[in-house]
């Protein structure tokens, strides 16, 4: 049987191309320099009350340095505690407004946390020092995701917001625009309160 080798090159050219192109995107994925939000949708800006007000389950992890914090040891504070992966779209996207909102807030005893579940402080990072402005919240790492599992999270991106005397008062699945004025007015309404 003979075949055509004008159409085994151009069918090797296009499987070429197409394989390029795919470890192109991975690598564009990978090193953080995707398209501005091409075809994707757009963050939310809000979050949901919650009806009943439970105190909020332990949060007790180390930093990217190796420094404990204690969610208990926030009490009076108004706290977001966001769990997250840097290999998750909607996470990298809605961490610039997250730090927009803690540098708006900051000295008003309002405290972001981020918790990175199933990561090594290696991983978290190389993402960090590629944004164009690093956070400067706490980055706590959940390498087991024991304390997700402990906190409910279904997926990631997933928020919640904690009151002064430590209750979650509300929460959002999905990535979210955190310096919107809905996000920043339903903050600032916190802090107003004992």
């Amino acid at each position: 049987m003979k075949t055509n080798p004008v159409r085994t090159v151009r069918e090797g050219d296009h499987n070429l191309a197409g394989w390029s192109v795919n470890l192109l995107g991975a690598l564009l994925l990978a090193l953080g320099a995707s398209s501005p939000a091409a075809g994707l949708p757009p963050l939310s800006h809000s979050l949901t009350a919650t009806a009943a007000k439970n105190p909020a389950p332990a949060l007790n992890l180390r930093d990217l340095d190796g420094q404990p914090h204690d969610l208990a040891a926030l009490k009076g504070k108004v706290v977001l505690v966001n769990f997250w992966a840097t290999w998750c779209p909607p996470c990298r996207r809605e961490m610039p407004s997250m730090e927009r909102l803690a540098q708006k807030l900051r000295g008003d005893n309002f405290v972001v946390l981020a918790v990175d579940v199933g990561e090594d402080a290696d991983t978290v990072h190389a993402f960090s020092s590629r944004m164009e402005t690093p956070p400067s919240f706490p980055i706590l790492l959940d390498p087991h995701g024991r304390t997700m599992q402990a906190w409910g999270v279904a997926g990631l991106p997933t928020t919640y917001l904690i009151d002064r005397q430590g209750r979650i008062v509300a929460g959002a699945i999905g990535g979210r625009e955190f310096d919107h004025p809905e996000i920043e007015r339903a903050v600032r309404d916190l802090l107003k309160r004992d």
